[in-house]
This record gives structure tokens, sequence and C-alpha cells, in this order.
């Protein structure tokens, strides 16, 4: 009797049509992820992990090498000419755009010239201070690291720290294999978990007598404790260990940490961080050990390891990392799917998952268009009535063959199957790109002789669009809270640049990434501003996002406004101000010379006589000629 084949749909159910990931119980082929098979893996992340390896096989070209494992080497004779990875590399680069800018609402009205504002004040320092850290901890290959992972594993995740020698925070691309959030049932999978792990195994090491071990570093959030110092264990042990002081009465009672509060009625320890108005009671622990394999003998997995039996790190410090306290209210970590989750799911999807099942039909197909491409070449050849028998027969060049009378020499010829083979490949690929949302033009693919108008170009990047839009969506408040992070870890750690800053709304803002003519958009630009149906303001950003050259808008606002002497004269019509219009034009206004003080002829002395006399009667005289 033949088992039941267990159907599973989950997150990675796209991947069920491989035998080699889901046989009859439904789980991975353990001789091709042992990996994900560990003892201490959680049953729930088998599948997950399982399903990385796949993908970055697909990545990397080594699908075939993979189903060797259960298929034989028969599995390993396919062509693979990396086309997810093509895929991967262009939904990449159309994810990030051309370059990404930290922003903070806010900080574009504070300008050089402009009435100074608090709050525009406080939001340029921040992006001022956000835009010089990012330079120096190189953000954009960092982001670029994660991101490809995201892409084509469906998952990317960032660490961050305080790093007391460099006087920054520090951010790092992890491995989404080695991350292990604590799920619970009642829990919200949209939201980040209270306890988070990595977690991987080191292989032995015989030069330095090291046993196969695992390594987990442990984020957590809980009440805030009394003040730990390192200390020992009984067994020798590095571990932190409470401190206490005499009470005067013979007694031992906890110490508080600096600026810790301790409430007498409920016991809890609460205190005010620099980016909170109002006392937490949480903070986060940090625990980083590691475990002999050898010593894991029941049943145990990543949330469950043996304190016992660790040994916890010590930090360069000399601080021992088990269940330090941080002194921070939050987990610095960062989960960015891919995709946005299902309702009350945590992971992202691949751009890859919908189009697998395609490219191992292209694989398939290239294998075959190559094979037949060997007979097209070098063509099989049917030899009849060759006059010595003991002649050696072979197809190169410059071979002679004699015939008899009666000999023929025939070729099957199968370019024609070639010919299918290559439009059939063609099709697939269409199909690939179809499925993924990624028009010829996105790819690079299209003919440039053949390229559509500006209007059909926008219609044909429609899919691009809506797939380039969910995706950014997924992302936007990750990278918000990433920047959140960051500028409270530099207030922890007591930077002076950032003494007396207040946590900002930063956006991490992608850059366009559709192809753009560039001569339409500056004729639209040009048009709008003339007719006055667009500002200048959003001119410039027009033409950012087409691709110009263009740094900041407000500095480019200025250096047009500095050579607009025309409309600097409607202005000076208009108000009448030269320091007004001094101010518009970027310059001084001249001084003006006071004009001279007017000087009256002096009033006569003498008085009117009046005659009595009526002008107005007496009738206007002429000269009398010489009547």
């Amino acid at each position: 009797m033949t088992r039941a084949r267990a159907v599973i749909i989950d997150a990675w159910s796209w991947l069920n049509y491989k035998p080699l990931y889901s046989e009859t119980r439904g789980v991975p082929y353990r001789r091709a992820f042992p990996e994900a098979a560990a003892t201490w893996v959680p049953p729930e992340d088998e599948r997950r992990l399982a399903a990385y390896k796949m993908l970055a096989a697909y990545d990397q070209n080594q699908a075939a090498e993979l189903a060797e494992l259960r298929d034989g080497p028969e599995a390993r004779d396919r062509r693979e000419f990396g086309d997810p990875s093509m895929f991967v590399e262009a939904i990449l680069a159309h994810v990030l755009g051309r370059e990404q800018q930290i922003t903070v609402p806010g900080a574009e009205a504070q300008t050089a010239d402009s009435t100074p504002d608090a709050e525009a004040a406080a939001a340029d320092r921040v992006q001022t201070l956000l835009r010089d850290w990012a330079d120096d901890e190189l953000l954009p290959m960092r982001v670029q690291q994660t991101e490809r992972k995201a892409v084509s594993l469906g998952d990317g995740v960032y660490r961050l720290a305080w790093d007391p020698a460099k006087q920054r925070a520090t951010v790092r691309s992890v491995d989404p294999g080695f991350y292990f959030p604590i799920i619970g049932e009642d829990d919200d999978g949209g939201e980040f978990p209270a306890r988070v792990h990595f977690c991987w195994e080191l292989p032995e090491d015989k030069r330095r007598d090291l046993k196969a071990r695992i390594r987990r570093i442990t984020y957590e959030l809980g009440p805030i404790g009394p003040a730990t110092a390192a200390g020992v264990s009984e067994d020798g042990r590095a571990i932190r260990a409470p401190l206490t002081v005499d009470d005067g009465e013979g007694n031992l009672v906890p110490v508080l940490g600096p600026g810790d509060l301790a409430d007498p009625a409920t016991g809890g320890i609460s205190r005010i961080y620099a980016w909170n108005d109002q006392p937490s009671t949480l903070t986060c622990y940090l625990t980083d050990a590691t475990w002999n394999l050898d010593d894991l003998k029941g049943d145990y997995d990543v949330d469950s390891l043996p304190e016992a039996k660790a040994s916890y790190a010590t930090g360069a410090d000399g601080e021992v990392l088990d269940h330090l306290d941080l002194l921070i209210d939050f987990i610095p970590v960062v989960h960015v799917p891919n995709t946005v989750p299902a309702a009350e799911e945590h992971w992202g999807q691949s751009s890859l998952a919908k189009v697998l099942q395609v490219f191992d039909e292209l694989a398939g197909s290239d294998t075959d268009s190559a094979r037949a491409s060997a007979t097209t070449g070098l063509p099989m050849l049917a030899v009849s009535g060759v006059s010595d028998s003991r002649t050696q027969l072979a197809v190169e060049p410059g071979a002679v063959w004699k015939l008899g009378d009666a000999g023929k020499l025939s070729a099957v010829d199968t370019s024609s199957a070639l010919r299918e083979l290559r439009e059939h490949v063609h099709d697939l690929a269409d199909r690939a790109a179809t499925v993924s949302r990624l028009p010829a033009v996105a790819l690079g693919t299209i003919d440039p002789s053949k390229a559509p108008s500006g209007y059909a170009l926008d219609i044909s990047l429609g899919p691009l669009d809506s797939l380039i839009g969910g995706m950014r969506l997924a992302r936007d408040h990750k990278y918000t809270l990433l920047l959140k992070f960051v500028q409270r870890l530099h207030l922890a750690g007591q930077h002076p640049d950032w003494a007396g800053v207040q946590v900002q709304p930063a956006r991490l803002v992608f850059g366009p990434y559709k192809p753009t003519d560039k001569a339409g958009i500056l004729e639209q630009v040009t048009t709008g501003v003339t007719g006055g149906v667009i500002s200048k303001e959003t001119a410039i950003r027009m033409l950012m996002e087409a691709g110009f050259p263009i740094e900041d808008v407000e500095d480019e606002l200025e250096r047009i406004d500095a050579r607009s002497f025309e409309a600097a004269r409607l202005l000076a019509d208009a108000l009448g101000n030269p320091d007004e219009v001094a101010k518009f034009l970027g310059r001084e206004a001249p001084d003006e010379p006071e004009p001279p003080t007017i000087v009256l002829p002096p009033a006569s002395t003498n008085p009117v006589v009046d005659d009595g006399e009526d002008p107005a009667a007496d009738p206007a005289q002429g000269s009398g000629g010489n009547a």
C-alpha cells in the first residue's frame, strides 16, 4: 500500500512541484538539505531554510547539482545559462532605482535666506547627520547586499549595534537563513517579535582543537532588572551576576542602574530614554553563546538550548554577553520582506517564486537545443558502397571517402528541429517575463531600433509599475524604522554631534527606475512653468525623477531665481521694494543716495494792496493795434 502524500499549503508551497523539495510526507529531501533538518532547527522553519537553499542554487546556476543528490548523475546533464540571476538583478535595479537618498520631512523648508524655523532647522540637522552617517557606514552597499537577498530569497535582515570605537551606529546585512524570530501562537506575524535569534552551526576545527558547535545571538525585550556585572559560575563559566550592596542591616540588596527608578508599589524598575517622554519598564537584552553539538542530547530547538551548557562570549570592553542590558527599549533588528506579507504572516516571497517552473522548462529547452546544435554542426551521415571496408570514416575537414559505382552519401538535416527549439526558448523567455511582470524594455532585451514611443512605453511598463509599487510599499516603513533605530542608537551612545536631537521620521527614498524621454519631460516642464500650471519646485522634482543631474531642489531653485531678471523686474513693479527684489535674486540691494533738499525761493516782503477792483469785471484788453 502506498503512503498518502501530504499536501502542504504555506508561504513556500510554490516549490511543492519539485520532488526534491516535497517528498511523500511533504518535507524536503534531507540529503539535499541537511542544514534544514538539523536537530536544533524548529520544524516550522525546515521548509523555509530548504527553500532558501533551493533559490540560492538557482541563482548560482547550481540547481542541477542539487537535483543530482536525489535523481542521480543524469540530472546534472542540463544547461543553466543564468536566467534566474538576470531576473534577480533586473528586479533589484528597478526596486532600488538609480540612487537612494535619506530625506527628513520639513528639511527642504530650511534655506539660507529663509526666516529661521525651529522645526525646519531640527529636520535639516537630522537629515545632514543621517546622510553623513550613511556615507561613513557605506549604507548603499549594505542596502544592496540585503535587498539582493530579499529579491532572490524573499527576506532580508539588518542587524544594528552601537560601536564605541567608531562612535557610530553600525548596520550589517545578515543571511535570512540565520534569522529565527520567536512568534507565538497568538501573536500577529506582521508585528515584530519580542525575541529574535541568529543561530548557525560552526564546523569542527581540528587545528584549533574545536568541536562542532552552535552559535546563537539573542535579542530579547524584557522588564528592566537590577544592575549586573561580569562574574563566574560554579563550574568556571563566565556569566553575569547581579550587583548587590549591604543595606546596613546585614542584608544584600540589588543595585539599580544609573537613572533607574524603582516603584515600591509594584516592585518594577523604570527609566526614561532620551527618545521617550514617558518612563519605560522595558529594555533589550543581548546574549551571545555557543554550545558543543555533542552536549545537546535532548529534544532542544533554537529557542530552548540549555543555558547550563552555554559558553558566553565576552565583548571587547570585557562585558560578558549573558543577558547584557543594552539600555535601549527596542530590538535593533529590521526584517525586510520582499513582498507585502499575507495577513498575519511574517515572511515575504521571492521574486523567482512564480517563474521557477518556467526556468526549469528553459533549462530543458536549452539542453535540447545544445544537443540539436551538435547534430546540426556535425550531422549524422549514412554511407554506402565504400570500396574499402577497412576505411575508418570520420566527419572532419579534408576527409576523402572512396565510394563504389553504387555508393551513396546521405546527411540527416536537423536544422529545422534546432530552429523550432530556439523559437520555443524565445517563447519561454517571453512567458517568464510576462509572469514576472518584467517587459522586454525593463530587461534590456528590446531592439533599440524598435523602441516604442513615449506613450506606448508608459503603457508597456504598467505591470512593472504595479510590481515595483508593491515591493516598495513592503519596504517603506522598514527603512523608516531602521533610520529611527539609527537615531536612537546615537542618542543612547551619547554622541556629541547628536546632543539635543529629537528623533525625526526620516525616510530612505528610492530613485526613479523607468526609462524616460528626457527631451519630452523637459518640454512638459517648460510649458507647465511658463503657463503657470505647475510651480518651479514641482518642475525641478520632475526633472530629478527623469534623471537630470540635480542634487537639491532648494539649491537649484535659488540658482534659477538668481538669473530670473525679468521676473525680478515684474516683482519690483508689483512691490516697489528693492530689498524684496534683491532677496529674490540672492543679492544685496544697492545703497540709494538721499535725495537733495529742495530749496524754495524766499517769500516777498511787500504786502499785497487791495485796490477794490474786481479783475473779472475788467474786460480783457488787447494791444489795440493801429486802429
